[in-house]
């Protein structure tokens, strides 16, 4: 069985740069965005080199694990979101507004979008490249989507988040074109928000997703998007806001009937109904296996378990092995005895 991660990791100590995951008043606080442009200057004529070494550490680790198609840990990023948005057009990170995101659910501190947003330079394709030259395993890129950016960014040009959402993927699409170019295989954009939004999703936010694959005919290209259910405070949070069960459900049509060849689904902290599997006909689905903001580890026996559950409704093939999402909450050592759990649970399914 195919393994991989989702997005972020847990950045080594020797790296000093704000991360939500850090944040001292949670991951919704505006330290990380306004104290990352001093990180960076801080860093001076070192890093380009602090990156590389940590981006190294982190490809190791995932290698060590078994994992087989890595990322890069996000490790350039104080988060999935925002990083992006510093590379486009029309966001003013000077102007931090004050907004409630997530259906209601945190009250954050985010850039303000002030003109049209459009992208501008090449970035991922450095991150990218820069990663793959240090593993020959698949290095997968992840992108923030279009309707998940809307939700956590303050909005002072637009009149519509459907309007926003679709300048949105034109830019993510100019990206994604560029990263094609030099030879990306596997690209995912994140939309949480779809199971927060199920009902934007379908009306406009699955076709914006589709938008920002645009033109991409080569076959070789892994098309993924990955939606979380939520993301707690800090590690062993309890009751933290997720969004309802169903809302995979309600989605899951549209989504095996889009030009989406991979889905990326949260199970282990929540097990789905395994009717939900029965849905996808032709998708692959990436399944959680992990739960990224407990520090009970998960035993092989448990995993292997609920696999072979879900084999019952979707053919093996298409089923790929990860942890529910980003793994930035937890202890490097504890994120790798996980990983490892993980890898060996699926090796013979």
């Amino acid at each position: 069985m195919i393994t991989t991660v989702i997005g972020a990791y847990p950045k080594p100590s020797f790296l000093e740069l704000p991360d939500w995951f850090k944040a001292d008043g949670g991951t919704d606080t505006e330290h990380p965005t306004e104290d990352y442009t001093k990180a960076i200057t801080k860093m001076g004529n070192e890093t380009k080199s602090i990156f590389l070494k940590a981006t190294k550490e982190v490809i190791d680790d995932q290698i060590e694990c078994g994992i087989d198609i890595i990322t890069d840990g996000e490790v350039r990023r104080e988060n999935y979101i925002h990083y992006h948005c510093r590379h486009l057009e029309g966001i003013d990170f000077e102007k931090i507004t004050k907004k409630i995101a997530r259906t209601g659910n945190y009250e954050c501190w985010l850039p303000t979008i002030t003109n049209k947003v459009e992208a501008k330079e090449p970035f991922l394709v450095h991150d990218w490249s820069e990663t793959q030259k240090l593993s020959s395993r698949p290095v997968k890129i992840t992108i923030p989507g279009p309707m998940t950016i809307t939700d956590t960014i303050a909005n002072e040009y637009y009149t519509s988040d459907k309007q926003l959402s679709e300048d949105l993927a034109q830019a993510i699409n100019v990206e994604i074109k560029r990263l094609v170019e030099v030879g990306c295989k596997y690209i995912q954009v994140d939309e949480p928000l779809f199971a927060r939004k199920p009902k934007e999703a379908i009306e406009y936010g699955i076709e914006n997703l589709e938008k920002c694959f645009d033109s991409i005919s080569n076959s070789d290209v892994e098309k993924i998007t990955h939606i979380c259910c939520g993301y707690p405070d800090k590690l062993d949070a309890v009751n933290y806001p997720k969004a309802p069960q169903e809302s995979y459900h309600q989605i899951a049509q549209l989504l095996d009937n889009s030009i989406i060849d991979c889905i990326s689904i949260e199970d282990a902290h929540r097990y789905n109904d395994l009717t939900l599997f029965d849905k996808y006909k032709k998708t692959k689905i990436i399944i959680g296996l992990i739960k990224i903001a407990s520090s009970i580890e998960e035993t092989e026996q448990e995993i292997q378990k609920r696999v072979k559950d879900v084999l019952e409704h979707i053919d093996r093939e298409r089923l790929i092995a990860a942890p529910d999402c980003g793994l930035g909450h937890l202890p490097r050592e504890l994120a790798m005895k996980k990983l490892k759990t993980m890898v060996e649970a699926v090796k013979d399914i």
